[in-house]
């Protein structure tokens, strides 16, 4: 996020803004679509830059500050981290609205999928359950 230039938005194959960036830690490039809410923010900044970067310079004490207010105006009451929002991100942004597991490793970097899947695999069971309780409740229904 600190790093993102005015040449990591591309406008995509599907008319939409793209982020496209190598990522620090693995060198990976990452092209992933932007939110509708993203871009809003992107474009809160893009025009009072003061260097050729979008967003300005911010400490992590800053960051980690930011995001504990955000977790007490949302009343979120346990410890919030960059890992944090990231985890909840891939948990019930993207798999619990049915993203493949693919996609979420792709957006979240990760060298392999057995990296997201070590990470993730109880929230897929999760859902394999609450789906198996649905249908055993249909089933049932229409006995």
């Amino acid at each position: 996020m600190t790093n993102l230039k005015e040449q990591n938005l591309i406008k995509g194959f599907d008319d939409n803004t793209w982020i496209t960036i190598k990522r620090a830690k693995t060198s990976k490039e990452l092209v992933v679509p932007l939110f509708p809410e993203a871009e809003e923010i992107i474009n809160k900044y893009r025009h009072s830059k003061i260097s050729d970067k979008i967003f300005p310079p911010l400490s992590n004490q800053k960051f980690n500050q930011y995001q504990k207010d955000i977790a007490v105006i949302a009343k979120i009451d346990k410890r919030v981290t960059h890992h944090t929002a990231r985890k909840t991100f891939a948990s019930t942004i993207l798999l619990y609205n049915d993203v493949p597991m693919e996609i979420v490793s792709e957006l979240l970097g990760h060298s392999s999928m057995k990296i997201t899947q070590d990470y993730y695999g109880k929230i897929i069971r999760k859902k394999v359950s609450q789906e198996y309780n649905k249908l055993q409740q249909r089933m049932n229904a229409d006995k």
